[in-house]
């Protein structure tokens, strides 16, 4: 069990700061309002840092079933653990949305616009386009497997303290550098989780919970991480 209760710790973090940085800067009556995109993915990039850190020794934090899935098929993870994995990532997700929206609440009360409260809680695309989209969370998602296998890759003697850091480095600098088109999910608890918190909470005014798009940042990132999954272990078998 210590798998489900520190994937559920780890993303329930995740969720937290990423989640909160968000509402701090998309949100009304907030000291960080309109603080911008840096800000955000400086913020979501701590927060799998603080995440991981917090979480590793327990399951490893994947905190992210696209994760998961890519280590399993590359035979890192028993599959009999996979369901253990995945459900603490979600319950994680969802108990994180929970506690952004209770930080935040009077910000939601005093905010208008609900495509901003959506935000807070799951991606949406700059330009809605199903085909391109799913590209971009495919790609963003094969890089973040990559940048993960090659952190932690036995020879490449980083230390087991820096690694956590390391991975938050890696996705600030995707959220700078692939999170244009989409927000880049590249966590499908990440998306899904708090935006079924978002159609359940009691949010005033807060509009649809865009169910239409909801399934582009689940099946992008898991095809990425098997794809970038593969990409890794055939560049590493030609060494």
């Amino acid at each position: 069990m210590s798998v489900f209760w520190g994937e559920l710790a780890g993303t329930a973090i995740l969720i937290l700061l990423g989640g909160g940085v968000v509402a701090n800067v998309v949100l009304n009556d907030s000291k960080g309002q309109n603080s911008g995109w840096i800000v955000i993915t400086a913020g979501w990039g701590f927060a799998v840092a603080i995440a991981v850190y917090v979480a590793g020794w327990m399951s490893g934090a994947h905190i992210n079933p696209a994760v998961t899935l890519g280590l399993a098929v590359l035979g890192k993870v028993p599959m009999a653990q996979i369901p253990f994995y995945v459900a603490g990532q979600f319950a994680g997700a969802f108990l994180g949305a929970i506690m952004v929206w209770l930080t935040y609440k009077k910000q939601f009360d005093a905010t208008e616009d609900e495509g901003l409260k959506l935000a807070v809680f799951s991606t949406g695309p700059a330009v809605r386009h199903t085909g391109w989209n799913l590209i971009s969370e495919i790609i963003g998602t094969a890089m973040l497997m990559i940048g993960v296998l090659g952190i932690f890759h036995a020879n490449n003697n980083i230390g087991s303290g820096f690694g956590p850091y390391a991975v938050g480095i890696l996705v600030f600098s995707l959220g700078l550098s692939l999170g244009g088109p989409t927000g880049y999910a590249i966590n499908p608890a990440r998306d899904l989780g708090p935006r079924i918190a978002h159609a359940i909470l009691p949010i005033p005014g807060k509009g649809t919970s865009d169910w239409s798009y909801s399934w582009i940042p689940v099946v992008g990132p898991l095809v990425g991480a098997v794809i970038g999954a593969f990409l890794f272990d055939g560049l590493t078998k030609m060494i």
